[in-house]
């Protein structure tokens, strides 16, 4: 019997830009869609898996601890070069760079409120 493979992950968002803005500067490699009668979106193919971004109604997400969070990682090959990105796209202050024995990590938090946490290749 095979095991089950991610897919899909659908991000819904209040504010479309932004969000696709703040992914882009993870490196990440969007393509506007639109199936049929649906909704404009972007999708971004990671190996097997896809992500996309949907328009949804403004919210923000639960806290890390509560039920429903979710939290995205990522490997980048520079943590550095992903801060320096989001800085030139937002003046918010960013987190620091801890060193843990898996290696340099950030946890950023998206437009919605994710945590995303970036680990170095």
């Amino acid at each position: 019997m095979s095991h089950p493979e991610l897919s899909l992950i659908v991000l819904r968002t209040g504010d479309v830009l932004s969000t696709l803005f703040f992914y882009r500067a993870l490196g990440l490699r969007f393509e506007q869609e639109c199936h049929g009668q649906g909704l404009i979106h972007y999708a971004c193919t990671l190996g097997t898996s896809t992500i996309e971004i949907y328009p949804g109604t403004e919210g923000s997400a639960p806290q890390p601890v509560q039920g429903g969070a979710t939290m995205l990682i990522f490997r980048v090959a520079s943590i550095d070069h992903v801060l320096t990105q989001l800085q030139e796209i937002s003046d918010t202050v960013l987190p620091t760079i801890h060193s843990s024995r898996w290696g340099r990590r950030v946890v950023l938090t998206d437009p919605d409120g994710r945590k995303v946490e970036l680990t170095e290749l």
